[in-house]
């Protein structure tokens, strides 16, 4: 095959999995809302308002990133809303297994680390817009 065009089925696939996956999470928390985040948010003495960021990382960005648009940003979004998730929520379970095996954090640092490919990948040819060369791309 193709170098290019397997290169560019690549991030694709890479796209639609990281903003796929990611998005099912914001809509979870459009239908039941993100209280959770808030309180963690004041528990940690930071202003509950901040929570609201927790839709643009869960459902702008990985929406962004679906499309091929603002890619390299909103991965950056997504990596940043990552860390945030694992320094509030996650702290405690960084060294621990998952009952089931594996690493308990394995789905926040697969978003993570995915975040940081899709960044410096960026989207590719198969993305909505005119392909070009543009560094948010």
């Amino acid at each position: 095959m193709d170098t290019a065009r397997t290169d560019a089925l690549g991030k694709l696939l890479l796209r639609l999995t990281l903003g796929g996956l990611l998005i099912i999470h914001g809509i979870g928390k459009m239908e039941n809302g993100a209280d959770f985040v808030y309180r963690m948010l004041g528990a940690a003495g930071l202003p509950t308002a901040i929570g609201h960021l927790v839709y643009v990382g869960e459902v702008l960005a990985p929406a962004l990133i679906l499309l091929g648009f603002f890619t390299r940003p909103a991965a950056l979004v997504i990596a940043f809303n990552m860390v945030v998730a694992l320094l509030l929520v996650h702290t405690g379970q960084f060294f621990t297994m998952a009952k089931s095996g594996g690493w308990a954090l394995e789905l926040q640092g697969f978003f993570l680390l995915t975040a940081l490919v899709v960044a410096l990948l960026g989207a590719g040819p198969l993305r909505v817009g005119r392909p070009g060369t543009r560094w948010w791309q």
